[in-house]
């Protein structure tokens, strides 16, 4: 007899799946650390260590810099299928994530901030889409149901690097100084690549080689990227040297524009020119409409990080555990952990809950899933609509009540929008096109995270004007979630036996 030892494995998976799990922790670690922190600190005083811009141009750099994070996405794909890898696309996203991080800590000028934040969102863009990639390889020939389970275990990460990020970077960027704040992060993803490299051994040949082995072409494409790179430089350079000035509102206008433009060109095309049959349009016109509405939930949702942060920093009594630090108050950026709390909390109630509505023949289309997404958004606007007129009646503050029970609307909507939108457009998509669909989801995701900075700097945090915003989003959010409930019927047809 031979003694044979087990493969080592993590939860019953390859044991691969513990390194990219902790990857990605320390990365949306960073993420959502420095994220708590971004308006928070552009517009705190120059004395108290911020930047002291407008709440607009705040809100203008928070949606570009979320907004570019997800078109990045694209780019950041097609250099691992046909340059580098996924793995080694992983790597180096890190590297220049944590590059950014860094620079975000020791600078002292807004230009040097704008660059490390281009830097993060290229990094991010690089690494984000690879590692969920990464993770399907290691499930290769293994049963749907068990990938299923992995991902489910990989996605935990995601929300535990989100929950405790503000706890601690945002703790320390308050209470202490904001460039310690940014540092805690950088130091994050640092250790995330420490992780990865000591373990990435676990992976196998995962992820090491591009799909594409046509040396000609990569030829070409690494030829296109080193052009794109130095044009990059170029841009940057110019603009440190004062050879052009843009204001943070006219890039968003502009990014605004051009996102919107690919996105037109993009649909229009495969509608007109795509070679699809009759079945087929009506399923991508089933897409463009789910796009619309996940681009519309998005800027509404990713104001957490803008509007919702002014609002708990101005307007919410955080007097709880205040005794604790010298403002007396506990630190704004903690409410930025509710999200993540609930999603771990409510995600296997919704997993549940779709399973036995299906065993029964119930389970709602992806329509009806969207609309009560969109409903569930301008609920918790609502919230905060009557929230705001509080303490324009009382002069005072409300209690964090009104804005936690924001988040957990949100939350439930996110659950019913966002993994459904993911699997509807994979099903959807016509196959010679499955990929290119797959980018334009990041692409209402990139248009949902600008326009939430620019509605987040027009409200800004003046409790004047919140009643009027608010009741705009709680109608659009309301409004288009019924309004596409009513047409469901039409857009079943139209999607052609997929559920």
């Amino acid at each position: 007899m031979t003694a044979t030892t087990a493969p080592a494995t993590f939860y019953g998976h390859p044991r691969g799946l513990a390194t990219l799990f902790f990857t990605e922790f320390f990365e949306r670690f960073s993420y959502y650390g420095m994220r708590a922190l971004l308006v928070l600190f552009l517009t705190a005083a120059v004395a108290k260590g911020g930047l002291g811009v407008d709440d607009a141009t705040a809100g203008s750099i928070y949606g570009i810099y979320t907004g570019a994070v997800y078109l990045f996405a694209l780019p950041g794909g097609w250099i691992a299928d046909r340059l580098i890898g996924t793995r080694r696309s992983i790597w180096y996203g890190g590297i220049i994530i944590a590059s950014g991080h860094f620079l975000l800590a020791i600078t002292s000028s807004m230009f040097s901030f704008m660059c490390g934040l281009l830097i993060i969102a290229l990094g991010t863009g690089l690494l984000k889409p690879n590692i969920s990639t990464l993770v399907g390889e290691l499930y290769e020939g293994k049963p749907g149901a068990f990938r299923d389970s992995g991902f489910s275990i990989f996605y935990m990460g995601i929300n535990l690097g989100g929950m405790i990020a503000p706890l601690v970077s945002g703790t320390v960027g308050e209470m202490f100084n904001f460039r310690w704040g940014f540092l805690t992060a950088g130091v994050a993803m640092l250790l995330g690549l420490i992780q990865f490299r000591a373990t990435s051994h676990h992976l196998g040949a995962a992820g090491f080689a591009p799909k594409n082995t046509n040396p000609a072409e990569r030829t070409r494409g690494l030829r296109l990227l080193g052009l794109a790179v130095l044009i990059g430089i170029a841009l940057v350079t110019a603009a440190g040297m004062g050879l052009y000035t843009v204001s943070a509102p006219v890039v968003a206008a502009v990014f605004k524009h051009l996102l919107l433009a690919i996105a037109v060109l993009y649909f229009g095309y495969i509608l007109l020119f795509g070679g699809l049959n009759g079945t087929e349009k009506r399923r991508v016109g089933v897409m463009i409409v789910l796009f619309l509405c996940s681009a519309m939930f998005w800027a509404g949702f990713e104001q957490a990080g803008s509007t919702f942060n002014l609002f708990a920093r101005d307007l919410t009594d955080r007097s709880f555990l205040g005794s604790y630090f010298a403002t007396g108050e506990h630190p704004t950026t903690w409410y930025q952990s509710f999200n993540s709390i609930c999603i771990i909390l409510l995600a296997p109630f919704f997993a549940w809950l779709w399973l036995a509505l299906g065993k029964r023949n119930l389970d709602p289309s992806a329509p009806v899933k969207f609309g009560l997404g969109l409903v569930m958004l301008g609920a918790g606007f609502a919230v905060l609509l009557f929230a705001a007129k509080l303490i324009l009646a009382t002069g005072g503050k409300v209690g964090p009540i009104w804005l936690l029970l924001t988040y957990l609307l949100h939350t439930t909507g996110e659950l019913c929008l966002s993994p459904v939108g993911l699997s509807s457009f994979t099903k959807l998509a016509p196959t010679r096109y499955a990929s290119q669909l797959m980018g334009m989801w990041f692409l209402a995701t990139a248009m949902g995270n600008l326009a939430a900075g620019q509605i987040g700097g027009q409200i800004g945090s003046d409790v004047h004007t919140m009643p009027a915003e608010f009741l705009h989003m709680t109608m659009y959010g309301v409004g288009c979630g019924l309004l596409l409930l009513l047409f469901t019927p039409v857009l079943r047809r139209w999607m052609g036996g997929i559920h």
